[in-house]
């Protein structure tokens, strides 16, 4: 029984581990920055540091710290969560604002066929 159900256990983080990874070769493992590295055995250091890297991964030991992502023009605050794990810095901090449709109002687009 226990040889079964460590054989699940196996199959069901091998699914895991491609479903977040799925863009990268399994034997490469994450892509984590060499400043990142350096700190993530330090869990105190981690919070409200800067990171310019928004390519490394999120690994594990990073969860519960509160970093600074830069997004090309300033630094936005970011917690880190067990959701985010498998994820990259970079799908957290937009680059680019957001903006929506105007409505338009009034008699300012009509009358462009014939008159």
């Amino acid at each position: 029984m226990s040889v079964f159900l460590l054989h699940c256990l196996l199959i069901v983080e091998l699914y895991v581990s491609t479903v977040v990874c799925s863009s990268r070769a399994l034997w490469k493992g994450a892509f984590v920055d060499a400043f990142l590295a350096r700190i993530k055995k330090n869990r105190e250091n981690m919070n409200g540091k800067k990171i310019w890297s928004r390519r490394s991964s999120i690994l594990p030991e990073f969860v519960g710290s509160t970093v600074l992502i830069y997004n090309g023009k300033n630094h936005v605050r970011c917690k880190i969560t067990e959701g985010k794990v498998g994820h990259k810095f970079g799908e957290f901090a937009f680059t680019q604002r957001r903006r929506p449709h105007r409505t338009i109002t009034g008699k300012g687009n009509q009358g462009k066929g014939r008159k």
